[in-house]
């Protein structure tokens, strides 16, 4: 029964939509403005939204186009409903369905607990150690099912970070990667990406071009990999781009000098995403940066610096997820503005908006 209603939830998605898109079309909306506001993803706090709140105002007019959820977000009563509703709501105010986003992992990095009602989830560690097929299909299923029936559309896994330190504290440590090889990670990454787009999930590979070595957590700075950073860390990405599977890739904020002798963070480097990333890989999906507000970025560039970057680098969508410890919350319309004028001011190149604009409208429409 649980199966029947994902599908047809699953098919009135697809019917509504599809008529969004004809709408936004037959109305020419593609302003600067539009296309802006489509590269733009962000959080806010609350399990509940009310009419007036300022976000869904913005997401109306089609100044952001996705939102990210984390477990503050989730009311410990009746959850399933609730959060359902959240999610419904954000959606229903948009024209171009909003990439509704969460990283749903499994294992330490899991917002729908089982002490909320959700189904139980594992780590990756545990099924690359495990390396059962059958397994991994199983806990891919789960979790797809249960976001479809949220509302979900994007989930940010899977993580394709090799487990190459054992100690790395944001990683390995806390059984994030499937495991040190890169073909197992390969496989398990694989599995799961099928079993999330099957329900109309998108997938996002996290994070490029490899924080598996690294030996600190870019939540609190900068974490540099120049000297433990391995080739084979890019074998997953390739092998997955070669397979038509990876359609949304997330990047790191780590510094490596040996694929950006700037020292620029992976999410800001025009070496790492367009050099590396398309040009080398040939990936020409779409690229979410990991969270702006993370302290690798906020304490070595101001919010103006980063945006310019980043997005001249190759990012589509940029996330403020407002849910960053000692990080200033941003507000959605300011984000919005900001970027506007560093396109008028030419400090971010016009095309570079149109090509992310395409890149997202897309995805929304192959997948969602």
């Amino acid at each position: 029964m649980f199966m029947k209603n994902i599908k047809v939830i699953l098919i009135i998605a697809v019917i509504l939509s599809a008529a969004l898109f004809n709408q936004v079309q037959a109305q020419g909306v593609d302003s600067l403005d539009i296309k802006i506001g489509q590269m733009l993803m962000v959080g806010f706090g609350g399990t509940r939204i009310e009419a007036n709140d300022p976000l869904l105002g913005e997401i109306a007019k089609g100044n952001v186009g996705g939102v990210i959820l984390f477990e503050k977000n989730i009311d410990s009563v009746d959850s399933y409903h609730r959060l359902k509703s959240l999610v419904f709501t954000l959606q229903q105010q948009a024209k171009v369905p909003l990439f509704l986003a969460i990283d749903q992992e499994g294992g330490r990095v899991n917002r729908l607990k089982t002490k909320y009602g959700f189904p139980r989830s594992v780590t990756a560690k545990y099924l690359g150690d495990l390396d059962n097929i059958d397994s991994t299909k199983y806990y891919a299923q789960s979790t797809a099912a249960a976001l479809a029936g949220l509302g979900f559309n994007t989930n940010f896994a899977p993580v394709l970070d090799l487990a190459s330190n054992p100690n790395n504290p944001i990683i390995a440590k806390i059984g994030r990667s499937y495991s040190a090889d890169p073909e197992m990670v390969t496989k398990h990454a694989a599995i799961t990406i099928k079993e999330h787009t099957r329900l109309h999930i998108i997938t996002v590979g996290k994070h490029f071009p490899g924080h598996g070595s690294s030996k600190a957590d870019t939540h609190k700075g900068i974490a540099d990999v120049t000297t433990t950073w391995e080739e084979n860390e890019l074998a997953p990405y390739k092998s997955l781009i070669d397979s038509g599977l990876l359609i949304g890739v997330m990047s790191a904020h780590i510094v490596n000098k040996n694929l950006d002798s700037l020292g620029l963070p992976g999410t800001l480097s025009e070496k790492i995403l367009e050099g590396i990333l398309r040009q080398r890989l040939g990936y020409d999906g779409v690229v979410f940066s990991d969270d702006m507000q993370m302290h690798a970025i906020t304490k070595h560039y101001g919010i103006e610096k980063s945006l310019e970057l980043g997005i001249n680098a190759g990012l589509d969508v940029v996330i403020y997820s407002n849910n960053i410890r000692s990080s200033k919350d941003r507000k959605f319309d300011y984000l919005h503005s900001l970027i506007k004028q560093l396109v008028l001011d030419g400090k971010i190149r016009q095309e570079r908006i149109d090509q992310s604009y395409k890149r997202i409208m897309k995805l929304k429409m192959d997948v969602l």
